[in-house]
C-alpha cells in the first residue's frame, strides 16, 4: 500500500509539472504574438525616413502627377466646350455686353419709365434732422433715446 501512495504521488507530481510546463508555454507563446502584432503595428506607422532629398524627389513627382492632371482636365473642357470666360472677362473683351441688358429689356417690351420731377424737389420732403434735437449729442448714444 505505501509503495502505491509513493508511485501514485509521484505520478500526480510530475502530471503537475507537466501541466505547469503547458501553461508556461502557452503563456509564452500569447506574449510572443502580442509582441509580434505590437512590432507588426509599429511597422505600419514606420515609414520611409524624410530626408531633403527623398523629399524633392517626390515633391518633383507629385508636381509632375499634378500637371498632368491639369492638363487632361483642360483637354476634356475643351472637347466638352466648357471653356468658358468669366464674367469679368467678357465684359474686358466685348464692351457690346455693357448695353445688352437694356437691350434685352427694350427688346421684350419691358420699358420702365421714371418720372423724375419726383425727385427734384428736396426741400418738399419732410425729412427728419438730429440736429433740430437740442438735446442730441452724436458722442452720447443714450442722448438719441426719447423720454
Amino acid at each position: 500500500m505505501v509503495m502505491i501512495f509513493t508511485l501514485v504521488t509521484a505520478v500526480q507530481e510530475k502530471l503537475n509539472e507537466i501541466v505547469d510546463q503547458i501553461k508556461t508555454r502557452r503563456e509564452e507563446e500569447k506574449k510572443q504574438k502580442e509582441k509580434e502584432a505590437e512590432e507588426a503595428e509599429k511597422q505600419l506607422f514606420h515609414g520611409t525616413p524624410v530626408t531633403i532629398e527623398n523629399f524633392l524627389n517626390w515633391k518633383a513627382k507629385f508636381d509632375a502627377e499634378l500637371l498632368e492632371i491639369k492638363k487632361k482636365r483642360m483637354k476634356e473642357e475643351e472637347q466638352a466646350g466648357k471653356n468658358k470666360l468669366s464674367g469679368r472677362q467678357l465684359f474686358e473683351t466685348d464692351h457690346n455686353l455693357d448695353t445688352s441688358d437694356i437691350q434685352f429689356l427694350e427688346d421684350a417690351g419691358n420699358n420702365v419709365e421714371v418720372d423724375e420731377s419726383l425727385f427734384q424737389e428736396m426741400d418738399d420732403l419732410e425729412l427728419e434732422d438730429d440736429d433740430d434735437d437740442p438735446d442730441y449729442n452724436p458722442a452720447d448714444p443714450e442722448s438719441d433715446l426719447t423720454d
